[in-house]
């Protein structure tokens, strides 16, 4: 008969053959859940439901609800319109299929020797239902990395093929779909019958791949158009191009053939040049007093608002930063979230009223008194910090609900200038595999935490589902009423900030549920050669992060 093992699922114990597969028990316990099974969990580990179990386990089954689960949708949709794609295409001159980036919950992507039209999308969408309807298994396979480049080689993946020349692992893992070999970064679901959900629309100059969130994962989201953001992701992709970095595999040839100094001079010029364009902007309209910044966390509002005004200072006027979080509500007054803490992230922790009369005394040329937050005993207080707006002189405001009018509605339209800023990462791992901006600014905030807040990077990881919960209800809607968006991602940091993240990402243990989200950007970082930040100037963006800025961040 073989040996029998146990599986305890949630509560349930029960007994199986041993080499049972995870989706054959997942089949047992479908009905149980309200969404589709696309993944196990085991200990600290994310496990395929092809893999089998040999021994007596404890397993916690994970839905396309999930984040692990709709991260795995979201890999598992793309192979399967890229293997759609390849056999529509393969009689035209395809070299590759290139997926750029995320667009709310749609992907953006792009195709080089083929015209993308309404007829072809059709045909593709028709190719991929087909592949859904077919219930065909993702096959992995480890292969020793030799042989990967040459599979890389010779389906012309070659942003894949030069990644793979700076990776120290002898294997890789090749995922094959109907004969389609590629290579991804995280797991997949068994077959692709639970892939049930997508839609594609001609937008710009390729596609979207318009698929579920994992609110709603039985239906695809409603896509709303953000051409400022698009853009602006646009103008990221081309500076990458334009220094000929675009990929991690690019980033690390440069650092290889030690061209790390220039790289990060060039691209410091870069940023320094948008931000002197924004200030001209500014100093156009003399009727703009009010800067208003807003961005998620661990954008660089800070040292960017410190540049902001020195460029404004060149121009003949004088800034003055305020951070809008001196105006919190005193600790008594807060309002509490579902869960009984404190919520500082909604409006209504801000003192609106104190703000709005402050701000409109101000544009009257009244001399006013700003609030310092103690955020020791929760309380604002006056310590002297008075203002008063000259010809010349402009507030520089800060904070997450900068671009929201409810928080400045007494203020005249005409005297307010928003700047939505953002660290949108220029490059990807490769062709087919991006690197998401939420990694890279959760990466940035782990970092700062250890430094400055004595924050762990598990604490870090614990309370980033809240953070981004605030960022989706409070920053993210009112990103395209910005005048202008500003990217502060910069090409060389995640080579910068991967020795940082590496030594606090090692100390979270494994029986934590944070280190399952640890295990997999350790992964991710090992993509990168490391590099010092040394070489990086005292008024860059990531001196907010790694420490030794100029200003006070």
């Amino acid at each position: 008969m073989g040996k029998k093992v146990k599986v305890t699922v949630e509560k349930t114990v029960r007994e199986y053959q041993q080499g049972i597969t995870y989706a054959e028990i997942a089949e047992e316990f479908k009905e149980e859940y309200p969404y589709d099974i696309i993944l196990a969990q085991r200990g600290g580990k994310l496990v395929e439901l092809s893999k089998t179990v040999e021994e007596d386990s404890v397993i916690h089954f994970l839905t396309t609800a999930t984040k692990s689960g709709h991260k795995t949708y979201e890999r598992g949709v793309t192979l399967l319109m890229l293997k759609a794609f390849y056999d529509i295409a393969e009689k035209v001159q395809l070299k590759n299929v290139f997926v750029k980036y995320s667009l709310g919950d749609s992907i953006y992507c792009e195709a080089d020797g083929v015209e993308i039209t309404d007829e072809f999308l059709k045909k593709l969408e028709n190719g991929m239902s087909g592949l859904v309807k077919s219930d065909i298994p993702f096959l992995k396979r480890s292969v020793d990395t030799s042989e990967a480049l040459g599979i890389f080689a010779k389906h012309k993946m070659l942003d894949k093929k030069k990644l793979f020349e700076y990776r120290r692992v002898s294997k890789a893992n090749i995922y094959t779909l109907g004969g389609f070999e590629d290579y991804y970064y995280g797991y997949m679901p068994k077959s692709t019958g639970v892939l049930k959900y997508f839609s594609l629309e001609k937008y710009a100059d390729g596609f979207l791949l318009h698929i579920p969130n994992k609110k709603k994962p039985d239906e695809v989201a409603e896509f709303v158009d953000r051409p400022k953001f698009f853009s602006t992701l646009k103008e990221a992709s081309e500076w990458g191009k334009m220094l000929q970095v675009d990929t991690v595999g690019a980033l690390n040839d440069v650092i290889a053939h030690g061209g790390a100094s220039d790289l990060i001079l060039v691209q410091e010029a870069l940023q320094e040049k948008k931000i002197a364009q924004i200030a001209e902007q500014i100093a156009k309209d003399p009727g703009k007093k009010f800067i208003m910044i807003a961005g998620p966390s661990s954008s660089g509002k800070t040292s960017f608002s410190h540049r902001l005004s020195i460029q404004l200072r060149t121009l003949g006027l004088t800034p003055h930063p305020i951070a809008l979080d001196n105006y919190f509500k005193n600790r008594e007054e807060t309002p509490i979230d579902e869960n009984g803490n404190y919520d500082f992230e909604c409006l209504e922790a801000i003192d609106v009223e104190l703000f709005n009369q402050n701000m409109t005394d101000l544009l009257a040329g009244k001399r006013v008194e700003i609030p310092t937050f103690n955020f020791v005993v929760g309380r604002k207080e006056y310590k002297g910090d008075y203002k008063q707006l000259g010809p010349n002189d402009i507030l520089v405001l800060e904070g997450i609900h900068g671009l929201n009018d409810k928080l400045s509605y007494t203020l005249p339209k005409e005297s307010k200038f928003k700047i939505y800023i953002s660290a949108l990462t220029q490059i990807n791992i490769d062709e087919h595999n991006r690197i998401s901006t939420t990694d890279g600014r959760l990466i940035r905030r782990m970092v700062r935490d250890a430094r400055t807040r004595g924050t762990s990077a598990r604490g870090t990881i614990a309370m980033w589902p809240s953070v981004r919960r605030g960022e989706d209800q409070y920053i993210f809607p009112f990103q395209e009423e910005a005048d202008v968006m500003f990217n502060s991602a910069l090409i060389y940091e995640l080579a910068v900030l991967k020795p940082y993240a590496e030594s606090i990402l090692f100390g979270i243990p494994k029986d934590a549920p944070e280190y399952v989200e640890a295990k997999r950007l350790l992964k991710f970082l090992d993509y990168f050669i490391g590099i010092s930040s040394e070489g990086i100037p005292k008024n860059s963006l990531m001196r907010e992060f790694v420490g030794g800025s100029v200003f006070k961040v």
